[in-house]
């Protein structure tokens, strides 16, 4: 190690420094003194906590839900659900609002509006935190309201011997009633007792979309027609309601009768032609949609335009086959089975903007549908399969 007495005495003066000439001298800032951090306030928290989820709500065009599996947005959803819950917090963000996450939701036009704004789904509790069977039953009267929400049915005609139907068979004892079994068998072609009445389903309505602050409800508008000739266009929750409340009765068949000839018609599958321009649709050849629908056929497709499930064009009805005391819809399943393989693949936008795929439209002959009718009446088809290839029903096994 060299020592500095080798060298003699070390000199630590320096020049004099001008501070000022140092500091003027500095164009980049090198000397400036960091700038002491702002301290952040619950306000400046709040502020950015709602950014981000209007940021989520600019991405993914709709706000975040506090009930779906992805963690994010869970956080998200439930830290708007707590904003909304404060008058504080929705006042000082409200400027910070450009979707409108923090508008108070409109007041419900009708009661049925009320019922199906069910945001947290109670309706659908199938925990049993909501079953009250236990409890004194509490008999509710509605006949007032519902009295004044029905009325006549102008084509009741075309629905009075299926109630006269299902008296017989409640005589005969082919059918029974049972306790109302929940909403999932509120379907078409169904038939209720409610308050001593029996009920038709004839429709459920296209399904609407609701929303909310919170989420996206979807219900769907009922064709009720009742065996003293009025109709009702209630929706599919309130009927649930109302049959459970009011201990309702579904009739159920026991046995399925034998087909007469001079047996009276419950029901019709359809096959419909699409008159659709889209390219992808006209170029298909032997394009058929098979449906079943308890009233007549052209009453239900003559909005078929408006509506993806008809690809939203006009429709012509090539094919109507009538069904005799026998469960229509059952046969309509057991065609569409028969035709799987040829269904349809496509997406439709319907007029809201949101994509639907038809599961009605087959790719089949209207030849080889009547013979599979046919097939199916006999009891035959069985032993058949389609072969899309060749275009016709062939024997299998």
């Amino acid at each position: 190690m060299t020592n500095s007495e080798d060298f003699g005495p070390v000199d630590f003066s320096y020049p004099a420094v001008d501070i000022q000439l140092l500091i003027d001298s500095d164009l980049d800032g090198l000397l400036d003194a960091p700038e002491k951090p702002k301290k952040v306030t619950s306000s400046d928290r709040l502020e950015r906590a709602f950014l981000e989820i209007v940021d989520f709500r600019r991405t993914h065009g709709r706000v975040p839900s506090s009930l779906t599996r992805e963690i994010a947005e869970r956080k998200l959803g439930a830290r708007l659900d707590g904003i909304l819950a404060s008058e504080e917090k929705i006042a000082a963000l409200k400027q910070l609002d450009e979707f409108g996450l923090l508008d108070a939701p409109e007041a419900p036009a009708s009661i049925d509006d009320l019922l199906e704004g069910d945001d947290f789904d109670l309706l659908g509790d199938d925990s049993g935190l909501l079953d009250v069977s236990d409890l004194p039953v509490r008999r509710q009267v509605h006949e007032g309201t519902d009295a004044a929400r029905r009325h006549k049915a102008e084509d009741f005609e075309q629905f009075e011997h299926l109630f006269k139907q299902k008296h017989a068979e409640l005589r005969a004892g082919t059918s029974k009633l049972l306790p109302y079994p929940g909403m999932t068998r509120i379907l078409p072609g169904a038939f209720f007792v409610l308050n001593g009445v029996m009920l038709f389903i004839a429709e459920v309505g296209e399904t609407e979309y609701k929303k909310s602050t919170v989420r996206e409800n979807k219900r769907e508008r009922l064709r009720c027609i009742f065996e003293n000739g009025t109709e009702s266009s209630m929706y599919r929750q309130s009927l649930a309601i109302r049959l459970s409340d009011e201990n309702g009765q579904i009739l159920e068949q026991t046995e399925m009768p034998e087909i007469l000839t001079d047996d009276e018609v419950s029901g019709y599958i359809y096959v419909l032609r699409s008159r659709s321009d889209d390219p992808q649709i006209a170029s298909i050849e032997h394009l058929h949609k098979i449906g079943f629908s308890r009233g007549p056929v052209e009453t239900r497709v003559k909005n078929a335009e408006k509506s993806p499930t008809y690809l939203m064009a006009p429709v012509d009805v090539v094919a109507n086959y009538r069904a005799y005391n026998l469960k229509a819809s059952a046969l309509e399943n057991l065609l569409h089975r028969v035709f799987a393989e040829v269904r349809l693949d496509i997406t439709q936008i319907d007029r809201k903007g949101r994509g639907y795929d038809p599961s009605e439209w087959f790719v089949a002959p209207l030849n080889v549908i009547d013979q599979a009718i046919d097939l199916i009446i006999s009891g035959d088809i069985v032993g058949y399969v389609y072969d899309p290839q060749a275009q016709k029903l062939i024997r299998h096994g």
